[in-house]
């Protein structure tokens, strides 16, 4: 590539629940960096950040978003379900999705080119969603095995992408992407001690079937995180181990995270998008 050739930089965000809100402080910092966002993958919660941020790259509306989110608010949109395939229905969660990323907009809608991640429940194969509705979408690509049920794509039921690519980092390399930012806020598993972890632990009881299938989850998805991201040409990790996956009202603590693990990271990013 010679010094006239513009790099065309890619982001992978990688899920991690209530831990994905770190990924706002990060895209806030590369923002007023000036540090250019080409194209934009997203996993889980990396998803629903990223496309908020393809939709309009407006930091100021996600923040308020995020800060505003917790349990008590997103009670309403969790529809129980005889469980079949899950326990949540999620078309609610679908609905709240829909507003935070600005709208029941379609691919072709945003400003950068963005694309989801998620899981084939029958064949165990990478699914890649970039065309249609994207909140449906979304609640595909969040759909944690067990706790939602599975959600109908085309002619495949779909899970949680992170079972197969828990940060997109090839994803978005084969969308074009030939300088690629990867953003972790999965910790490693004997680090996710959030609250109610902690507490659980100190009291000495057993974790409760919601608690054993997210740890089960974060267990299977590890490593393949780690994996995927030595393949990027920048690392960036949040310190977020402290805090639990379902810690929402620790909202404006993980964007402050977020943010110091990105300023951490832009003498590199500098450096080696000047190396052309």
């Amino acid at each position: 590539m010679n010094a006239n050739t513009k790099k065309k930089v890619g982001l992978a965000l990688g899920g991690g629940a209530a831990r994905g809100i770190a990924h706002i402080g990060v895209l806030e910092v590369l923002k007023k960096e000036g540090i250019p966002i080409d194209l934009i993958a997203g996993t889980s919660a990396g998803a629903i950040v990223g496309a908020a941020y393809a939709w309009d790259q407006n930091i100021d509306r996600m923040t308020q978003e995020a800060l505003d989110a917790n349990w008590k608010k997103m009670t309403p949109f969790i529809d129980p379900s005889i469980p079949r395939s899950g326990f949540i229905k999620g078309k609610k969660i679908r609905d709240l999705i829909s507003t935070y990323i600005g709208g029941d907009i379609d691919f072709s809608d945003l400003t950068i080119p963005f694309a989801c991640v998620a899981t084939d429940i029958d064949t165990g194969e990478e699914v890649v969603i970039n065309t249609g509705p994207v909140p449906e979408a979304l609640r595909a690509s969040i759909s944690i095995p067990g706790i939602f049920t599975v959600v109908k794509h085309g002619e495949r039921y779909v899970v949680d992408g992170g079972l197969t690519t828990p940060v997109p980092v090839e994803v978005v390399r084969r969308m074009g992407a030939d300088f690629i930012i990867a953003v972790n806020v999965n910790p490693d598993v004997s680090g996710r001690m959030g609250k109610a972890y902690r507490q659980r632990i100190e009291m000495h009881k057993e974790p409760n079937l919601i608690q054993v299938m997210m740890q089960s989850f974060y267990i299977t998805t590890y490593t393949m995180g780690r994996l995927a991201m030595e393949k990027a040409d920048i690392v960036i990790e949040p310190d977020v181990a402290h805090i639990g996956a379902s810690e929402f009202s620790k909202a404006l603590e993980l964007i402050q995270h977020g943010r110091e693990a990105a300023r951490k990271a832009l003498p590199e990013i500098r450096r080696k998008l000047g190396e052309s």
